[in-house]
């Protein structure tokens, strides 16, 4: 059994500038040794640890598919010493990743539902890469309707901008984009999350809810989705919560008797409501 601890060095492919800021970048990153590329298993919602030599590691959640062979992807913002270190990065430098860890979304559970997702911001990295997997040709029957909610709070911050308009062309998937303010270029929405999704009413019948994003716009979504049906039950969360290790060990990010990396990041709210009022 490989070490836990041990990453594995990945070199950068591809960098793309995300936003107008420059402060979001996605990396592509390609495996260097075959036999860690095969026993990179993942599913949408999980995360690895990125690191950089003398500058440390942090987790982040795949922004890539596992339906897309041979790379990884990662949204970072940039925002201390090792997320400035990974956004100096070029094509051909060399990282460490080490996962996959967590647990993901629920695939076997999804299917032959409607999925609703809701993402704000940089929260939306892990929800792009579910979306994705659902949208893949030999992927898309196993899934009813899908309905994509994704807001930002300017269009410069919208992310995945080429990949949206996609989504958009698509006639199996509902893609409704809104910004909290917005320009004269802007065609979407103007709204908050929580607003557009009590605007839209996505139906609960057979259907599951997935949210990530801001703790903010999760706290204000969730009674919006209460009142248009979903049950805990049906409602799932991933969540960030300080986690470092990866592996349950440090406990930073332990919610009650809960690790939200060891546990999580995805939750159910019916399992979050009976953990201390943490996250």
């Amino acid at each position: 059994m490989k070490n836990p601890y041990l990453p594995s060095p990945m070199k950068v492919e591809r960098v793309l500038v995300e936003t107008a800021d420059k402060n979001i970048k996605t990396f592509t990153l390609s495996f260097v040794d075959g036999g860690d590329e095969t026993d990179f298993n993942y599913v949408p919602g999980q995360f690895a640890e990125l690191s950089v030599l003398g500058k440390g590691e942090a987790p982040f959640g795949m922004a890539s598919s596992p339906t897309q062979a041979g790379c990884l992807e990662f949204t970072v913002n940039k925002a201390g010493v090792l997320t400035t270190a990974l956004h100096n990065m070029e094509p051909g430098d060399m990282v460490g990743v080490r996962g996959p860890l967590g647990n993901g979304y629920p695939l076997e559970r999804l299917e032959g539902k409607n999925v609703v997702i809701i993402g704000g911001g940089f929260g939306f990295s892990t929800l792009r890469a579910l979306t994705n997997f659902m949208l893949v040709e030999y992927n898309r029957s196993r899934y009813g309707d899908i309905t994509v909610i994704y807001g930002a709070r300017n269009p410069g911050l919208v992310l995945y901008k080429d990949e949206l308009q996609k989504w958009g062309q698509r006639d199996d998937v509902n893609l409704c984009m809104t910004v909290d303010s917005a320009n004269g270029d802007w065609n979407g929405k103007v709204g908050l999350i929580p607003n557009i999704t009590r605007e839209i009413s996505p139906s609960a019948d057979n259907s599951y809810a997935i949210v990530c994003g801001p703790p903010v716009m999760i706290k204000f979504t969730l009674p919006v989705l209460q009142e248009l049906g979903f049950s805990p039950d049906n409602t799932l969360l991933s969540l960030e919560m300080r986690m470092k290790c990866g592996l349950g060990m440090c406990g930073r990010c332990n919610i009650g008797n809960k690790y939200v990396c060891a546990d999580g990041p995805v939750f159910t709210l019916a399992e979050l409501e009976k953990l201390p009022p943490e996250h």
